[in-house]
């Protein structure tokens, strides 16, 4: 029996739904989910590591690196061979406080609290407290 999966946390949810090549009809969709986009924001955009993302999001390490590698490679093949890419779905939980949520307010690295980790700054419970709750 494999290990469940566990829910990413996002801080929010994507401004669009989808891109596309705007001089001709896509070919195909390409189904990007929300925990993939979310580990391209936070690596690509804020320039966090793939450790800091990991604490952002409430994973391994080693789950934003094959998350952030498949998102990478849905990209490549939207852009590359002008497919419609569709952001949606996924396993993940949004954060409760998605609209102050440090990851915007600090912009990651600028973090003051880094070494506790933002992801306490901004009020989202760790995987630890998340149990404790979810525990009857």
């Amino acid at each position: 029996m494999g290990r469940p999966v566990k829910c990413r946390r996002i801080c929010a949810l994507p401004g669009y739904e989808s891109f596309g090549p705007c001089s001709q009809a896509a070919s195909r969709d390409v189904e990007m989910a929300l925990d993939e986009y979310e580990a391209i924001r936070l690596i690509d955009l804020l320039g966090l590591t793939q450790e800091e993302a990991a604490r952002q999001m409430g994973v391994a390490r080693t789950t934003v690196q094959s998350v952030y590698d498949a998102a990478r490679g849905k990209i490549a093949d939207a852009l590359v061979n002008g497919h419609r890419l569709l952001l949606r779905g996924g396993r993940y939980e949004l954060c409760p406080n998605a609209e102050g949520c440090c990851a915007r307010m600090c912009a990651g690295r600028g973090c003051q609290r880094q070494e506790t980790g933002c992801v306490r700054r901004c009020g989202c419970p760790t995987a630890d407290e998340q149990k404790r709750r979810n525990t009857p």
